[in-house]
């Protein structure tokens, strides 16, 4: 199992998502473009970033240093408790409602508003359920 993040997990987590269709048509069809970080709250910068154009990851890796749309943040273990089961529309509310996930940058209030942002949002976990398996 590769490290929650680093260069060799953010690669795979393209693959998954890439090859996701109900994701990247959800995100394509919203016309969805971002840089979004991942990461744990006790760090000063995200230790992986995706680059999103269409609905597609054109580049994922390491963090370094790019203006960020959107930063997430979790403790280790919250973050594999929503990689190893599905978690909904109300889980990620709860979740942030209580702190467990944060955001650095964007507004979780965008994506729980916005159907054509609820879903992907959600997806997005799934596929990263997928890159240890």
């Amino acid at each position: 199992m590769s490290e929650l993040f680093n260069e060799q997990w953010m690669k795979k987590y393209q693959s998954e998502w890439n090859k996701d269709p109900e994701l990247v048509t959800a995100l394509e069809a919203i016309n969805f473009n971002s840089i979004i970080g991942y990461g744990f709250p006790d760090e000063i910068t995200p230790r992986g970033c995706i680059i999103v154009e269409n609905g597609l990851i054109i580049d994922a890796g390491s963090y370094n240093g790019q203006d960020l749309n959107w930063d997430l943040r979790a403790k280790q273990n919250h973050w594999n408790e929503w990689l190893n089961r599905e978690v909904g529309k109300a889980g990620f509310s709860l979740a942030y409602t209580t702190g467990k996930l944060k955001f650095i940058e964007g507004d979780f209030k965008t994506i729980y508003k916005d159907q054509g942002m609820t879903r992907p949002f959600i997806k997005s976990f799934s596929a990263m359920g997928r890159v240890n398996n």
